[in-house]
């Protein structure tokens, strides 16, 4: 091969891998919250190009890590989103290794709970900071973001958009908890706990102030995995609760609670403590693609406006006979 083959043949490689790497963009960083002395792990997908995009802020579950939700991120970058996965310290996967179970319990309190919502309230915060700074962060739209969490995630998530507490339990620390920022929001195993009611009075109550576009999703093996958590009548009760106009909710049929971590990998260490039952397993590669379609369409269509992803929601498409998918 001639001198300048070579050489072309170098800069086509090159600029191969460029087109590659602006593709599949992963960044991971430390954020630090100074007001609180916490540094929170995330991790950053970037759209290809430099057009301005939407974002979603995803929360794993307990015990979980920015790695958590691999599988819903890459769909949702590979759309032309941004994604933002944040991890939790103490509620994150050093749970299992500080006592498995017995630690992931007291990981599940009121205080994590509050520490999670703090964390998104400075993220949010961060990210008009350095949305204001320019660079990579001005292409963010800020009138385009969403959250979206999986089980402790999704308690989150469901806050975030502004579910009330229980009867008695209100304060105004509670009360600032619900962020106006947050356009649209996805809850993978959504639920509340084992002492609400599940009458129509009692969901109200609880639910009835999030307006905003709000998508459940969870499965008929989708059940409690801690004392104390929702089973999986309180998990599919969140979705009549919510107001009519801007709701969906998606139950795959044979689908457990992992399912919807969305490819936690390691980050579960303690894999003896979520046993899983073998047609949940098998039907997964199945259930993660309609999943991360739906999802995908939904923010297109409730952070982006779009239509024809918005018309794919009337009749998705993979859906087994036995799934169920309503909008109301």
């Amino acid at each position: 091969m001639k001198r300048r083959e070579l050489l072309a043949a170098a800069a086509a490689a090159l600029a191969g891998r460029g087109r590659a790497a602006e593709s599949a963009i992963v960044v991971d960083e430390s954020w630090h919250d100074p007001a609180r002395g916490r540094d929170i792990p995330v991790r950053l997908r970037w759209p290809a190009g430099a057009a301005p995009c939407a974002l979603v802020i995803h929360s794993h579950g307990l015990g979980g890590s920015r790695a958590g939700g691999a599988a819903w991120g890459e769909a949702w970058q590979a759309a032309g989103l941004a994604v933002l996965h944040v991890q939790h310290p103490g509620s994150d996967a050093t749970v299992w290794q500080e006592g498995g179970l017995r630690a992931a319990r007291r990981a599940a309190s009121p205080g994590e709970y509050l520490a999670r919502v703090a964390d998104a309230h400075f993220l949010l915060d961060e990210i008009e900071r350095r949305h204001a700074a320019g660079g990579p962060w001005a292409r963010v739209r800020l009138d385009a973001i969403g959250f979206s969490g999986h089980s402790f995630g999704a308690r989150l998530t469901q806050a975030l958009a502004g579910e009330q507490p229980p009867r008695g339990a209100r304060s105004e620390r509670v009360r600032r908890i619900a962020e106006p920022r947050l356009r649209a929001f996805v809850a993978f195993s959504p639920g509340y706990g084992e002492r609400g009611g599940t009458d129509d009075a009692a969901l109200a109550q609880r639910f009835g102030a999030i307006t905003r576009p709000f998508l459940a999703i969870t499965g008929s093996d989708d059940d409690a995995m801690l004392v104390g958590d929702a089973d999986n009548a309180r998990r599919r009760a969140v979705y009549r609760g919510l107001p009519a106009g801007r709701k969906a909710q998606l139950v795959l049929d044979g689908a457990d609670h992992m399912t919807f971590g969305g490819g936690t990998g390691s980050d579960v260490a303690d894999r003896r403590a979520l046993r899983r039952g073998p047609r949940a397993v098998a039907l997964e590669p199945q259930h993660r693609r309609v999943v991360a379609a739906i999802t995908t369409d939904w923010w297109r269509w409730r952070l982006l406006g779009d239509e024809a992803a918005a018309q794919r929601l009337h009749a998705p498409a993979g859906l087994a006979a036995a799934d169920l998918w309503e909008m109301g």
